[in-house]
């Protein structure tokens, strides 16, 4: 299954590592640092056209990547469960 995460970018959910909510995890130094370091590797795509709400970091072939979402982590959780759901079936 896919997960959409805005300008028309999509991830598959089996490499989802996790997403989180931007505004309150880069408070946290560690959050902070990893997300500097990632930057610096060029493994930040930014897939928002405002500021972004969420990250979401996946592990592709290519190494982890950092995606950066204008789509609130509540919704994309959501999506991921509605998706979960249709595997049930």
């Amino acid at each position: 299954m896919y997960l959409h995460l805005g300008q028309n970018v999509v991830v598959r959910t089996s490499t989802v590592i996790g997403i989180f909510d931007i505004e309150n995890t880069s408070l946290g130094k560690i959050t902070r640092q990893y997300l500097a370091k990632a930057q610096k590797a060029e493994r930040v795509i930014n897939v928002s056209a405002d500021l972004p709400k969420s990250f979401i970091v996946c592990q592709e072939k290519q190494g982890v990547f950092v995606y950066l979402s204008q789509i609130s982590p509540a919704t994309l959780r959501k999506r991921t469960s509605f998706l979960e759901g249709l595997a049930n079936l």
